[in-house]
């Protein structure tokens, strides 16, 4: 199929592929009539795990939430299903190499209270996430750059009725379902998921930003199961205390209480919120939203500027500031246009999983 030509939802033109996932591929699109520049994600037809009207379903039920892509449209085009969405900045996994792997402690907090809010969302509708990970997490553009936003929903799961708010029963022999590095203990265990599930994988993803990696990253392996019995086997015996050593209590205090969370326990999300929120001031931070990749940028671009301008040492002080500003943001600016929007790592149904 030729992308370039072709038109969804009558209104919708498919650009230059951004992204890729093991069932479909993002590409950057235009809305033909306002001009404005969208997200359209792409999966065959004759996908053997569709996996796309599932999660625009999803969408529509999170749809009105902070940090929720909104979902355009939804249909189908030639041999595709096509979902048209909210165009986003890059991943926090993106951020996280641009920052040369490792979070300051003000970024981490900065973002683990947006994170605690986006998930407890989604609880409140009645779903569970099943793979919290760093690419699973994107940054805003324009207006609401300081904004996380959730996105892939392929493998999230309604954990009780909307209506009765009945809890699913507990269940053993599952399968794993998400990425190993973050799965918590018990879904490594073959329990069912449920929301405690979701709050200790945002465990191990705020580690995984204040380290720089896990200690059961790197792990060799002749199969893919031992490769996971590996993995669980490191995550089990890794003492908290040592997973959370040269960092604050407080990230120990959350991985203890997420993991003492009984199967269909409610997660006090504002005690969770509040811990970091409490550290936060009391580190003295700032609630400027001025993240890592922020000063980062700022930084490369300033030094760009006084390695490529010589002419601007005839400037005031505050003029090569405003001038390095300036070109931080339209670096920033194309930057978003060039890293994935919708990043899907390579989903899977139900019973599959991923260990990098």
């Amino acid at each position: 199929m030729t992308t370039m030509d072709l038109r969804v939802g009558n209104k919708y033109r498919i650009g230059r592929k951004i992204g890729s996932g093991s069932f479909g591929d993002i590409y950057l699109g235009t809305n033909i009539i306002s001009g404005e520049e969208i997200a359209i994600k792409l999966e065959s037809v004759k996908a053997k795990h569709p996996q796309l009207e599932y999660e625009a379903r999803v969408y529509k039920s999170l749809a009105g939430g902070v940090g929720i892509p909104f979902v355009r449209w939804f249909g189908t085009e030639c041999d595709y299903n096509a979902m048209v969405l909210d165009l986003l900045g890059p991943s926090l996994e993106d951020l996280f190499n641009f920052c040369n792997r490792k979070f300051s402690l003000k970024t981490v907090l900065l973002l683990a209270d947006q994170l605690i809010s986006r998930i407890e969302y989604i609880h409140a509708k009645s779903f569970i996430h099943r793979d919290i990970k760093p690419d699973n997490f994107l940054m805003g553009i324009g207006k609401r750059g300081n904004q996380v936003n959730v996105i892939d929903f392929g493998l999230a799961k309604k954990y009780r009725d909307p209506k009765t708010h009945f809890h699913i029963p507990y269940r053993e022999n599952k399968n794993l379902t998400g990425t190993a590095r973050y799965a918590s203990i018990n879904t490594h265990l073959g329990v069912e998921q449920s929301r405690r599930d979701d709050m200790e994988s945002l465990g191990y993803v705020m580690l995984y930003f204040c380290r720089g990696s896990l200690p059961w990253q790197g792990l060799k392996a002749a199969t893919k199961k031992q490769k996971y019995d590996r993995i669980m086997e490191k995550k089990m015996t890794t003492p908290t205390e040592v997973l959370c050593r040269g960092f604050p209590n407080e990230f120990a205090i959350y991985l203890n209480y997420t993991r003492s969370l009984r199967f269909d326990d409610k997660p006090d999300y504002s005690y969770l919120r509040k811990i970091f929120r409490d550290l936060f001031v009391r580190e003295g931070f700032q609630y400027d939203y001025v993240f890592d990749w922020t000063v980062y940028k700022y930084q490369k671009n300033a030094q760009q500027q006084q390695q490529i301008k010589p002419q601007d040492g005839d400037k005031t002080p505050a003029e090569g500031q405003a001038s390095a500003q300036a070109t931080a943001g339209n670096t920033a600016g194309r930057q978003r246009k060039t890293v994935t929007p919708i990043q899907q790592q390579g989903q899977a149904p139900e019973g599959t999983g991923h260990y990098y």
